[in-house]
């Protein structure tokens, strides 16, 4: 990896509402939890953005649609990105740039204003989460699938999940952007409420895509994104505590991040260290 150059993964559901937006703000929590490096999150779901309503921020100060001005002129700074993002409570090293609150608006963020967005993003952070949802007809899911490093396809169990809309999306268009189904990495949401069902060998035969792993969903999960405490349920929850910790794993070793003790993370010297390694760990 080229210093100063994060790696960046992107989050794509092959359905709407299965989860894909709460997998990704798992993974990219673990990564900052575990790396002790700066993660963006940047929610370019430009249709349903949700995740600040998870996060009990009913009025974000910056979305992605306040930006616009700054896009389409590509005068945004590192700075300017890193200013937008919402410090997420407890684990200040995270900061998210909500979505589009005008939905009506997705139609007009064309690909320069988005590959404007990532330039900036890779240089403002150590590793970059990128969630664009499920719908393939906007600027930002493609672009941001052709510039990942990483590509996560979240499905579920249900055949009509995996089998249709994965099909439709990750074996007929994405190729037509020069992103083959082996280029994705796979994870599958599941629920406490489901029993049985197709195991992840043979949903990943069906995309062509490799496994990553699982994400559980529980009741106290749904509690906590009715409540706006999604980040205290992955912080606190027994269940929420291991959530997302393998697949994000996977992610630090592909990508070249070390994790670190808790203890090391909140030493000065250690903020320090990486300040300098532009916020890179490395061996």
């Amino acid at each position: 990896m080229s210093k100063g150059i994060a790696p960046m993964a992107v989050f794509i559901g092959t359905t709407p509402n299965i989860g894909t937006t709460t997998a990704a703000f798992a993974a990219a929590y673990r990564l900052a939890e575990k790396s002790g490096g700066s993660v963006g999150y940047l929610c370019l779901n430009l249709k349903s953005a949700k995740l600040h309503r998870f996060l009990g921020v009913d009025e974000p100060e910056v979305t992605l649609d306040k930006l616009q001005p700054e896009l389409r002129s590509a005068a945004l700074t590192v700075d300017m990105l890193r200013g937008a993002g919402y410090p997420v409570p407890g684990l200040p090293d995270l900061r998210v740039l909500f979505g589009n609150l005008n939905r009506e608006g997705a139609e007009f963020v064309g690909a320069e204003e988005i590959e404007h967005l990532l330039d900036v993003a890779e240089k403002s952070y150590s590793f970059v989460v990128l969630d664009v949802g499920a719908y393939w007809d906007n600027a930002a899911t493609v672009c941001c699938i052709r510039r990942a490093s990483s590509r996560i396809v979240v499905t579920t169990p249900a055949l009509s999940h995996f089998q249709e809309d994965g099909r439709r999306w990750i074996g007929n268009v994405s190729p037509m952007f020069q992103v083959k189904p082996n280029d994705y990495d796979c994870l599958v949401i599941q629920t406490v409420w489901r029993k049985g069902g197709y195991r992840m060998s043979e949903i990943c035969k069906e995309l062509g895509s490799s496994p990553l792993g699982e994400f559980r969903i529980n009741d106290t999960m749904l509690a906590g994104l009715d409540r706006g405490g999604y980040a205290e349920w992955l912080k606190a929850d027994p269940v929420g505590k291991e959530a997302m910790k393998k697949p994000a794993a996977i992610l630090m070793k592909r990508h070249g991040l070390r994790e670190v003790f808790p203890a090391a993370s909140r030493q000065p010297w250690y903020r320090k260290l990486l300040t300098y390694r532009n916020g890179v760990s490395s061996s």
